[in-house]
């Protein structure tokens, strides 16, 4: 029998449909942004990141895709990074996301990168951010260093520092991002934040809290993870 006219074309269409493969169905999560972990610095918190939080949401980030970590800031540095990997686990878990992006502030960006050096966190991090880092330590450091071991770890002939940045400063496939300002009164030398292999970026006079709440600190952070 013959099937003719707008029945062959019905029939037609229902077949491409059946047959078009599951696997060009796009994926429920292909729109969806890297997660976010906010990192604090010396003498931070959570707290730290509220407004920057806000600037992520408002320009589309979900906030379950938003997560600020506290920590111990006395601590070493390796603990902290300790904790950033069960952290990172964790939105990964929660969100099911393969990798996710680090913000930093200050010292934070030294327990994260640490993590990512050492701690198989390069196979979870997209981008990471650093705010204002002590990458090369800071002369500040000196006030705090006789008692307290992170402020020890920020000097800058500290042993974490020369184990943090033998060889390869920025080691894996992660997109590293070191935001930097000349009138940073806590990173002496402000340089201290460039890393080699790094895209470097002096964003103007900010004095260092308020990368935290700098308008121009949160595009340029939200412009390059995104």
């Amino acid at each position: 029998m013959r099937i003719r006219g707008r029945t062959a074309s019905t029939l037609a269409a229902t077949l491409a449909l059946v047959l078009t493969p599951l696997a060009a169905a796009p994926s429920a999560h292909a729109d969806e942004p890297d997660p976010v972990l906010f990192v604090h610095g010396y003498k931070g918190g959570a707290w730290n990141w509220f407004d920057m939080k806000s600037d992520f949401e408002d320009a589309g980030y979900p906030a379950d895709r938003l997560q600020a970590m506290s920590y111990d800031v006395f601590q070493s540095n390796v603990t902290t990074a300790e904790e950033i990997r069960d952290e990172v686990d964790a939105l990964r878990a929660r969100t099911g996301a393969d990798k996710v992006d680090i913000v930093t502030h200050s010292m934070g960006g030294l327990g994260s990168r640490y993590y990512i050096k050492f701690l198989g966190g390069d196979q979870y991090v997209d981008d990471w951010v650093s705010l204002g880092g002590p990458n090369h330590g800071t002369s500040i450091a000196g006030v705090c260093s006789w008692a307290i071991t992170s402020c020890k770890e920020m000097k800058e002939d500290s042993a974490f520092l020369s184990e943090l940045n033998a060889g390869d400063e920025t080691p894996g496939d992660v997109d590293y991002g070191a935001f930097w300002s000349h009138c940073d009164e806590i990173i002496n030398p402000d340089e201290s934040t460039i890393l080699s292999g790094a895209t470097n970026t002096d964003i103007g006079c900010i004095e260092h809290a308020w990368l935290l709440v700098s308008d121009t600190a949160s595009q340029v952070t939200r412009d390059f993870v995104r």
